[in-house]
């Protein structure tokens, strides 16, 4: 019953995978001025990245939480979301208004995918 870490800080993990399944953390865009559609893409890019680091990818994914600071905005979210997602595998997925800490941070999404 192995546990390991990737991206480990004093805080958290960017990935943790414990009994072939893998956790992500939240992802956010690195360009935070971009608007909701690219910030999207690029949190999307990164979650595509880690889960290869981490022996997966989208096709096996389990769940998904987004977190938007504006829900108005979740129809462009929506339209990369599903330009992305392996309309094959969805996952299961909740997508909550939600404080992201500046208002420069649009979306963050988190991960669960079996390994």
């Amino acid at each position: 019953m192995s546990i390991k870490r990737w991206g480990a800080g004093s805080a958290i993990s960017r990935a943790v995978k414990h009994e072939g399944i893998v956790y992500l953390s939240g992802m956010t865009a690195e360009d935070r001025s971009a608007g909701m559609a690219e910030q999207t893409r690029q949190v999307l890019a990164r979650i595509d990245k880690q889960l290869a680091e981490s022996g997966t990818d989208k096709t096996r994914l389990l769940s998904a939480t987004i977190y938007l600071s504006d829900m108005s905005q979740k129809d462009e979210m929506n339209e990369v979301w599903k330009g992305w997602i392996d309309p094959a595998h969805p996952p299961a997925r909740a997508t909550v208004g939600a404080d992201l800490g500046s208002p420069e941070t649009l979306v963050e999404i988190m991960v669960i995918a079996a390994k």
